[in-house]
């Protein structure tokens, strides 16, 4: 053990890129990416689930503009919609003047606006994908009980199309992850970001960025193991019976 320690504490004297400076620059730009891809995913969640619910209305005035949303914040680069809403708040007339600017004028509250607006986009599409996946018979039994709509949704189809788009909305949460780098763009000290100050510091890119490249896969393999362990839990219903 005291080998082992004397090994990395060698290693650290002989690369000055890994110094308890540097290492604090990557813990601060851990905890921004963290914060970011956290409540950008919590805020599109919960504008998913009624527009989810309002993309599959009959009615076209409800539907439609749902519809258009969903289109142009998947058919758009994020990037490009992270430039718009940061240099492009600037120029709506009298928002200086108001309180909105306290947190608009900070790079980290435009990067969630584009973060959750993006991110809602595509839940939408995979959770009304996932309501018009339940199946009729559960439709018609709850209807057979006497449920209204608001009941049946909350009752039935909601929690069944929970479960389906569980492995799709996985993907979805490890992409909002590995989209979250392009916020350094924005000087968003994020993991990226963090990166590329010790790159400049030290002209070492290979060590800066292979060093984030290892964070991030550790927060992805913890997403993987997190949503495989909710499948395993919310889908033991499908798995054949063994014997």
């Amino acid at each position: 053990m005291d080998s082992l320690l004397a090994s990395i504490e060698a290693l650290l004297a002989d690369n000055t890129i890994f110094t308890l400076d540097t290492l604090s620059y990557y813990g601060e730009g851990l905890t921004t990416t963290v914060q970011l891809v956290f409540l950008s995913l919590i805020v599109g969640l919960i504008a998913a689930v009624p527009l989810a619910i309002g993309r599959g209305s009959k009615r076209r005035w409800i539907k439609m503009p749902i519809f258009f949303y969903t289109y142009v914040f998947r058919g758009t680069p994020l990037l490009v919609q992270l430039y718009l809403i940061y240099y492009g708040v600037v120029f709506v007339e009298g928002i200086q003047d108001t309180w909105l600017w306290v947190l608009l004028e900070k790079p980290f509250f435009p990067a969630l606006v584009a973060f959750s607006l993006n991110t809602a986009a595509y839940t939408t599409e995979i959770f009304h994908g996932a309501i018009k996946a339940t199946p009729r018979g559960e439709i018609e039994a709850a209807r057979a009980y006497g449920m209204r709509y608001s009941l049946m949704m909350r009752r039935i189809v909601l929690p069944s199309a929970f479960r389906r788009a569980l492995p799709a909305y996985g993907n979805e949460v490890i992409f909002m992850l590995h989209a979250s780098a392009i916020a350094s763009v924005v000087t968003i000290m994020d993991l990226t970001g963090a990166a590329r100050f010790v790159y400049a510091r030290y002209y070492a890119p290979f060590d800066a960025f292979l060093f984030v490249a290892a964070i991030y896969l550790c927060l992805t393999f913890a997403i993987l193991y997190l949503f495989r362990y909710l499948e395993k839990r919310l889908l033991a219903h499908l798995k054949p019976a063994s014997g």
